[in-house]
């Protein structure tokens, strides 16, 4: 008799869910096409239980709204609930990949940008991820200083449609930082091992080397490139070489790995002398090297 209340609040729990068919009398410009979408499987797999099957997976029990003619109060309504709402219902299902595991503390959940901003599950513009628009055009929306880079004589082709944002950042959130001393770009995706996303594509850049150069081993790429987009060749930082060399190369102590300061040049190099403006001249392996300390070969 003391656990009767619970066996009825079990019960009514399941007389709630009415199924998909009611949603197609009043939702005939979704349910259309619907069956083109990934989600549909829910709907069409009878042995998953009520609450995981079809609209009422995503929206909750429907009997109240359908008794209360689309009252939006009476059912999940993705367009009235909150940015954490949202995201724990979309979690509900979507939390079993590592690309997700930090979606909580990510930047984009942080400022309120929740699964329903970039996705549209009832009418995506590309099959893929269910996007609400085209990639690149769903990031310019809130990004527009990043669109500008992109239009720079040197750049990474995403506008081109070689690549896409995502290819280089997990708008869900990542892992620890592994470089920069933890102040790396936000959402900056890693690759194998824990490295820059860069090493993804310039995996002749990735080592192991016996000689490393510490700027690309633990300051990171953007020590001297822009990685968006440059006005400069190689998407450096600097037009030419030796300016941008000088930035660390200028034996101030207290500097570098050991604080005993990158050494400077050598009396023998003249940088008023075009022979030593381009230091990769004969630096040639600056990314790191086998065979030469100053990496020379």
């Amino acid at each position: 008799m003391f656990f009767w209340p619970r066996l009825l609040a079990a019960a009514d729990s399941k007389i709630g869910f009415v199924g998909s068919q009611p949603c197609r009398t009043c939702h005939p410009n979704v349910t259309s096409t619907f069956f083109r979408n990934p989600h549909h499987k829910s709907t069409v797999n009878e042995s998953l239980a009520p609450e995981k099957q079809g609209c009422e997976s995503c929206h909750g029990p429907a009997k109240e709204h359908v008794e209360g003619r689309g009252d939006k109060s009476k059912i999940f309504a993705f367009s009235v609930k909150n940015p954490r709402q949202i995201v724990d219902r979309c979690l509900t299902c979507h939390s079993e990949t590592l690309s997700r595991a930090n979606i909580r503390r990510s930047e984009h959940t942080r400022a309120d940008v929740v699964c329903t901003n970039c996705h549209s599950i009832h009418k995506p513009a590309t099959p893929k991820a269910l996007l609400a628009s085209k990639q690149v055009d769903l990031c310019y929306q809130c990004h527009p200083n990043v669109r500008a880079q992109f239009s720079m004589p040197f750049k990474h082709r995403v506008n081109e449609g070689f690549m896409t944002c995502s290819d280089c950042h997990n708008p869900h959130g990542t892992n620890a930082p592994t470089w920069r001393a933890a102040g790396r770009p936000r959402m900056v995706d890693q690759g194998l091992n824990n490295e820059q996303t860069c090493l993804k594509c310039h995996t002749d850049k990735r080592g192991p080397f016996v000689f490393e150069h510490a700027a690309t081993r633990v300051d990171g790429c953007e020590t001297c490139h822009i990685p968006h987009g440059s006005a400069n060749a190689r998407l450096l930082k600097r037009p030419t070489a030796f300016p941008l060399c000088l930035e660390c190369h200028n034996g101030t102590p207290g500097f570098g790995r050991t604080t005993e300061g990158i050494p400077a040049q050598s009396s023998s190099h003249n940088m008023a002398d075009p022979r030593y403006q381009n230091c990769t001249s004969c630096h040639v392996r600056i990314h790191g090297s086998n065979s030469s300390g100053k990496f020379l070969r």
